[in-house]
Formats: structure tokens, sequence, C-alpha cells
């Protein structure tokens, strides 16, 4: 297998002045004053930066090869954790007083808690946490919890709350589960063929879902001293005739309110012929997903949720089951410096290791001469190996709607066999092209590794194709897992109930998809390629799906349509370019907040942060535009925003979970990507020679006498 020819044209444009960014600067070296900075070339700088970055990135390398970075979500996490410790009569912990710190800390200065940095007041976020911190000791009369009261009745009361919110306030008794949507365990007995059926719905819906069935079923209850309870909240919001009505208002979101009525008066009167069968048979379903992961999903809802539909079931708190759930859950729990305690949704290995080393294999390749040490080589190899380590070759729920192919992918967490996806599988066959691209070693090891290699992305090229949807895109664990009329179904709210197309994942597969050779003419790539066509935005940018947000979008969809061929002057590409250009801030940087989900108007606005300015950087290097003086102010605002150890300073959320309803702060957003970025540059830039822009057709004769090596992370 060959990787040659893979890589997308880093641009190449006339050299103008960079303009230095404004704002918040933290001076790179405490030595140069901004004066002193305007003076320099970012042609000179960005090595030395570079290298301060991959310096800072090798130091934290885990000695089996990989890299994990913090992973962080808002307070509902720590609130959900507190409250489930409260079910199970665990009010004593080294975890809870940090936990409690951190819900404090949290708060909004008009009372409520959001779910993002500069985000307005959650509800649902704000209620259980108003509720966790009464059971653990906070002063109703308390000046937080007085002004937490304010802000939760302004924002609807309990009455407001989601579903899921719905059942923890059902298990401490301050809620019947007759407020709570149904959630009948028969449905892991509906057949594939059923309209309504497991899996139809996502795969973390799915993970969820099955424990829930068994809480509401048992409909376990632990009922709480007065002191402990939250009628304050209830008595300051009755019960309004329009309540929030799960599921929405329209004409199917009431005819599934009706099938949850009729679920619940059968359920009453004791009419469940199949009851027994489907309870025993999500409680195997569930075993069998313990197997080979990090718990059920990997991730910390449906790990939680086990925890209280095992011991629902009548699993005592010594079975194996149960300890490996606590376990897991545990495993989740960070002490931090400030003495508070914070509950990670999960973890990220795999896509924090397969984006270190591409950002370390892209600064390779912009050195041109070679690594600086043997150690940096190993480092790579080191991920490299570990990375091929993860792969996973048995099936998984994805298997039940895709055509028959070899398993193959990779999971985001360290063990999660059921559930690869598709993104971090075509991130990962990028981090290693990206290696290969650079590797020059020819001993006996680095033959075997690249032949791993080879083998590897060989064997998750079918997958990803079999997992490819009718529409062209991808969605990030099943084939076509896209029946909208689920949505409207009273649990449904998490926003989140099935896994459709998205265009920064179909962006992300043809960036890949082209890294390994793949162009225009394949099947595969022209269904994509026309699926980015439809649902680019009339403004020329792209829904981001996993991170905040048409910034995101835009950048992934130019890397994906570059990648494979699709020309920088595509009408397409020069519109997501454009749109790109007009959105950098007068500093240089970029920046959009999560604000943008609800309201599209504030598309590519928000405060600059290293992570997007990265994005919107690598948008226009793959889009030709590397010595704009656009590329040139994004250079510089990352240069100037660097702290001395080659770090940068990022706290707000750029990554999505579900939109409208939970987010992500990935701390090495900051680092990895500005590196990337920069190096990038560093290579566009290098690639090009000269101030003057060459002609297309100047550039088409180099690459045909070999006098141009294109190179791209």
């Amino acid at each position: 297998m060959s990787y040659r020819g893979s890589a997308v044209e880093t641009g190449f444009a006339q050299a103008m002045p960079a303009d230095r960014a404004d704002g918040g600067t933290v001076s790179r070296r405490p030595s140069e004053t901004a004066a002193h900075f305007q003076r320099r070339s970012p042609e000179a700088e960005v090595l030395p930066a570079c290298g301060a970055t991959a310096d800072w990135l090798r130091q934290r390398q885990a000695a089996d090869g990989h890299w994990r970075g913090p992973l962080e979500g808002d307070t509902i996490l720590e609130s959900e954790y507190l409250l489930i410790l409260a079910w199970h009569g665990r009010l004593e912990g080294a975890h809870v007083a940090g936990a409690v710190r951190r819900i404090l800390r949290e708060q909004l200065p008009h009372g409520g808690w959001a779910i993002y940095r500069g985000g307005p007041v959650d509800v649902s976020a704000s209620v259980k946490a108003y509720f966790a911190l009464k059971i653990f000791g906070e002063s109703p009369d308390s000046e937080p919890m007085t002004r937490a009261r304010r802000a939760i009745a302004a924002a609807g009361g309990p009455w407001a709350v989601n579903s899921f919110t719905r059942f923890y306030l059902a298990l401490l008794g301050q809620m019947s589960y007759g407020d709570c949507p149904a959630v009948p365990p028969e449905i892991v007995l509906l057949p594939d063929w059923f309209p309504v059926n497991l899996h139809r719905v996502s795969a973390w819906s799915r993970t969820m879902i099955v424990p829930l069935s068994l809480i509401w079923d048992f409909k376990p209850v632990r009922h709480l001293p007065p002191e402990q309870r939250i009628d304050e909240l209830f008595a300051d919001s009755p019960r309004a005739p329009h309540a929030r009505r799960l599921g929405g208002d329209d004409g199917w979101a009431r005819f599934f309110r009706g099938v949850d009525r009729i679920l619940k008066g059968c359920d009453a009167v004791g009419f469940r012929p199949l009851r027994s069968r489907a309870v025993a048979e999500c409680r195997r379903w569930m075993l069998e997903r313990f197997d080979g992961s990090d718990g059920l999903g990997a991730i910390f809802p449906p790990i939680l949720w086990s925890i209280v539909a095992l011991r629902a079931y009548g699993c005592p708190e010594d079975a194996p089951e149960v300890r490996e759930c606590w376990r897991q859950l545990e495993g989740l729990i960070e002490h931090e410096a400030d003495g508070t305690t914070r509950i990670e949704p999960c973890r990220s290995p795999v896509w924090d290791t397969a984006l270190t080393l591409r950002a370390l294999a892209v600064d390779r390749l912009a050195r041109r001469d070679g690594v600086d040490s043997g150690d940096s080589d190993q480092a790579l190899d080191d991920a490299v190996d570990w990375l091929l380590s993860q792969e996973i070759r048995t099936d998984g729920d994805w298997s039940r709607r895709t055509v028959p192919v070899a398993p193959s992918g990779w999971c985001f967490e360290y063990a999660n066999r059921f559930y690869p996806d598709v993104d971090d599988t075509a991130m990962v066959l990028i981090a290693l092209a990206t290696w290969r691209e650079g590797e020059r070693s020819d001993d006996a090891a680095s033959q075997r590794r690249r032949s791993l290699v080879d083998a590897a992305v060989d064997r998750a090229r079918p997958w990803l194709e079999a997992l490819q949807n009718s529409d062209g895109g991808w969605g990030a664990f099943d084939k076509d897992n896209n029946c909208e009329l689920l949505c409207k179904v009273p649990f449904a709210d998490h926003n989140a109930m099935i896994d459709p197309s998205s265009p920064d994942l179909a962006g992300r597969v043809l960036e890949a998809f082209g890294r390994i050779g793949y162009r225009l003419g394949h099947p595969a790539v022209d269904r994509a390629v026309a699926y980015l066509r439809r649902s680019q935005e009339a403004n020329g940018a792209w829904y981001g799906r996993w991170g905040v947000n048409y910034i995101y979008g835009a950048w992934q969809a130019i890397e994906g349509l570059r990648a494979v061929g699709v020309s920088a002057d595509d009408p397409a590409v020069t519109a997501a370019a454009g749109w790109l250009l007009a959105h950098q801030q007068s500093c240089g940087g970029w920046g959009e907040s999560a604000d943008s989900y609800a309201d599209p108007s504030l598309a590519g606005r928000g405060e600059p942060t290293p992570s997007q300015t990265a994005w919107a950087l690598a948008g226009l290097l793959a889009s030709g535009h590397a010595g704009s003086p656009e590329a040139r102010r994004g250079v510089a605002w990352l240069l100037d925003h660097q702290t001395p150890d080659g770090d940068w300073k990022e706290e707000n959320f750029t990554g999505t979970g579900f939109p409208k309803v939970f987010y992500l702060r990935y701390h090495w957003y900051r680092v990895y990507f500005p590196l990337m970025a920069l190096g990038r540059w560093s290579i566009a830039r290098g690639t090009d020679g000269a101030d003057e822009a060459p002609s297309s057709e100047s550039i088409q004769s180099a690459r045909r006498a070999g006098q141009v090596r294109e190179k791209v992370a």
C-alpha cells in the first residue's frame, strides 16, 4: 500500500506583513516585549514555538506510548455523582467535599448553573446542583442557595427539567415515576425490522435506555429526611397547565405521549406479559457489554445507571458486576489542585493519542532534516505501536446494520469493544498516514511497523466504507441511524436520540480517505462529496456536530474536500474559505460560542480561542490561503498567545457532546491543534520558497517534475 500523492495542497499566495494580535496578550518569552515581537517574522518564530509545544507534549507521554488529556464537562457530572451516592446512602466519602466545592465554584453570579462557560442558566443542571448541595449539607438559607432558587424559578422550576433529570428526582422521592417518561424493558425484544427498536436509536442512547428501562420497571426510591428534600423548589414553581411537554408538541410527539400513557396504564394494571423475559434480556444485554469495555458504553451516564439498575434488579452490593460498575465510575474521578473534585464523562486516550501523534508528525515534517533526537523518533514510534494495539477486531453493535465486513476500527476510550466509532477511526488513519509520510528509518523494526500500519489501514478502509450512510455521509457509530421519528418520543429530549450524518464526520472520513490514496471517482468519495455539497450552509460554512461549531464544520469539510482532489477554486471550497476569512476577528484569532447551536446567527462569533483559531487557520491552509495576510495574522495570534512552556490558555468549551444539552472542554485541544496548524503553515510557506505566488501552471509543472512536495496533517 502506498501513501504517495495522498497529501492535500497547503496553498500558495503572496507573503504579506503580519498584524499583531491584540487583547489578553501572553508573551511567549518573558524577555520579549510586544514591540520586539512585532519586529520578528512569523517564519522565524514558528519552528521554535512548535518545538516548545512538541516538548510539552512529549513530557506528558505515558510509558506505554499513549497520551490522555483532561476531559471536562459541566457540573451535571458532579451533581449526578452526588445524587447517586445519596441514593446509595453514601453521604461520606473522599470525593464528596471536593465535588461540592466544584459545584459551588461553577455557580453563575445570578444564581444558576450553565452547561458551558459563558452560557445561560440551564434549569436541569441547576436543579440537580441545588439538590446535591442541599443533600450534602448546604443550608437552603445560604446566599448561594438563595440565589440558586431565584434562578431556578426564573428558568421554569423543577417541572421544566428534562426527562433524565426527572429520573434522578424520582429515585430520591422528589417526583413520581409517573412524571417520568415510560421506558419499557420490552424494547430489547423488538426485532430489527420493527420501525421502533433498540438498534434504531443511537449507540449512546442505547446504553442509557437499557439500564433506565430496568429502573423504570423496578421504580426504586430512597426517601429522604425533610431537611434534604427540595419541596421549596416545587413551592416556588407550581406545575403550570402548560408545563414542559416532553418530546415537543407536534402530531407525532402527541402520538408518542399517548403511547406513553397507554404503557403506563398497562403497567398500572399489571398487563406485562413479556416483562420477565424482557427484564432478563436487559440484564444479559448489559453484562455482555461490560466485557472488554470501561463500563457500559465506557461513558459516565450508563455506568451510573447500571449501578442503580443492577441494585434494583436485586444484585447485592458486593456482586462482581456491581463492584465493577463502581470501579469504572471511580476511575472517572479527578482531584484538582484547587481541592475540587471533577468527574470526567469518559476517558479520551485514543483521540488524544491520534491527535498528538499527528501534531508531532507534522512538526517532524516541518523540520525537514529529521527529528532532533532519537527520543523524538521513539516517542512517535511508541505512539504508533500503542494505537495499533488498540484496534478493535471483533463485531459490535455496528454490525447489525451494515453489509458483512471484517471488524476493525478504534474507540475513543481505553476499552469499548462494542462501540468503535467513525471519528476516532478516521483520525487514527490520518495520524498513521502523517507518521508514515515522515518515517525515514529503514531498520527491521521500522519495516515491520510500517507493514503493521499498512495492514491496519487496509482493514479500517473497508470498515469505514461499510458504515457510510445512504445519504453519503457518516454518523458516529452506526450506519443509517437516522429515524427522525424517534426524536419525538418523550425521553428523546437529550437531543441525541439518533446518530445521523454530520458534515464534520464526512469531512474527516474524506480526509482520511485522501491520505490513503482515494480520489474523486471512487464511489464512496463521490457520494460523500455530494453529501457535503448538499449540506453546506447558505453562508458557506458547515454545521459542526462534534466541535463548536461552524468554524469546526467549515474547517473539517474543507479538509475533506481538498484531500480527495476537489479544487481550491471549487465554489464550495471558496465559499467556506470566504466565510472563515470574514469571521476572523480584528485581533487575528477566531472564536465561536456554543450559543450558535441555539442561535445560528451567532455562527463564528465568540471569544477567540487557540483551538478554534487553529481550526480556521488549517481551513485556510487547505483552501490555498497559506500566504494570505489573514493566515499570517492567525499565525501571529497563536504565537503571541503561547506561554513560555509551549502551552496556551483556553477555558471555553469547544467540544460538543450533544448540541444544546452537553458540551466538552478538551484541555489539550489548545495544544495539539495549534501545533498542527503552525507546523502546516511552516511547511506551506517553506514549500513556496519565494514571496511571489506561482501560477497554477507552474505549480502543476513543479508537481510533475517532483519539485513540490505537498504535506499536510
